[in-house]
């Protein structure tokens, strides 16, 4: 018997259409509910729905079955998996302590104590898989002329070594400028320091001053501030004559000498004071002499008369 595709499909077509006239049907109006619910057919509870209790399943020939799917049977160097207890602490051994924690003595809620246990774990682990990784000739260390191949270029690396050298180069300009600018406000603030106080010093003299001219005072301090500076120049210049003379002055001392005694020819005696032998008066020039110039021509004629000659001429005249 031969059976056309086509009319296979006609027929499951018409099917799934009487399917969903006959849901549509099985609906109910708002019509023949209110009816219903007049005539009380309907009952509370029914349109409610109820959670019906959930079914566990413990299939235990199943879990076993998948289990044995998910096992393979590799090597350690394939797996890699290690399940340690944690180390043996160091100080309470050293100290001849016996450690009373334990695996299952950790507080969970204790962040140092939880994570110094996964610290000292970690321990045990690599402690117990760098014989097994050499056992199997796997290196743990870097050779010294290993080099790793970068993912970047060497263009791409000479582009980024020039911009982190220009922005180097920019921070130190920035640097420079920002301490000249400190060191200009610094200088500035100094300069304007030393006007007040001049100002200050300024204002204060002419105070004393006009209090000085009024009368107000008879003190006169404020002119002691340039005497206290010359006394202590003058101090400071005696200081240094005491020291004696400098290493320079001593050192073409002890070479050259003190140039030795003077002969004492230009020294006056006594008996050179007492002769007078070889005093002339024109050499001399004094005044009343005879034989200087004055003297011969009469003495000074272009003499001015005193006060009282002055007048006494005056009232004659």
């Amino acid at each position: 018997m031969i059976i056309d595709s086509r009319t296979m499909e006609s027929e499951d077509e018409e099917s799934l259409l009487g399917q969903e006239s006959e849901d549509e049907n099985s609906e109910l109006s708002d019509d023949e509910l209110q009816e219903a619910f007049a005539k009380g057919l309907l009952k509370p509870g029914m349109n409610v729905l109820v959670d019906q209790p959930k079914k566990f399943v413990n299939n235990v020939e199943g879990l076993k079955h998948s289990l044995a799917d998910l096992r393979r049977d590799l090597s350690w160097v394939e797996r890699l998996d290690m399940t340690n207890l944690p180390a043996e602490d160091v100080l309470f051994k050293a100290e001849g302590k016996v450690p009373t924690m334990k695996a299952g003595d950790v507080n969970a809620d204790d962040d140092f104590q939880r994570e110094m246990f996964f610290y000292r774990q970690a321990q045990a682990t690599v402690l117990d898989a760098l014989p097994l990784l050499s056992k199997h000739g796997i290196a743990t260390k870097r050779p010294d002329d290993y080099f790793a191949e970068m993912a970047k270029s060497d263009q791409q690396m000479q582009k980024i070594r020039k911009k982190l050298i220009s922005k180097q180069l920019i921070m130190e300009k920035s640097e420079k400028a920002k301490k000249l600018r400190e060191q200009r406000k610094f200088g500035k603030k100094v300069q304007v320091e030393v006007i007040q106080k001049r100002q200050k010093e300024k204002k204060a003299m002419m105070t004393a001053v006009k209090k000085y001219q009024k009368g107000m005072t008879d003190k006169l301090d404020f002119l002691e501030g340039d005497k206290k500076k010359g006394k202590d120049s003058k101090a400071s210049n005696k200081a240094a004559a005491k020291k004696g003379p400098n290493a320079k002055r001593k050192y073409k001392d002890q070479r050259f000498g003190f140039g030795g005694k003077k002969s004492g020819t230009k020294w006056n005696t006594k008996d050179s004071h007492n002769d007078v032998s070889s005093f002339r008066a024109k050499v001399a020039n004094l005044k009343g002499s005879k034989g200087g110039k004055k003297g011969a021509k009469g003495g000074n004629q272009n003499k001015r008369p005193g006060k009282s000659v002055r007048k006494k001429i005056k009232s004659r005249s």
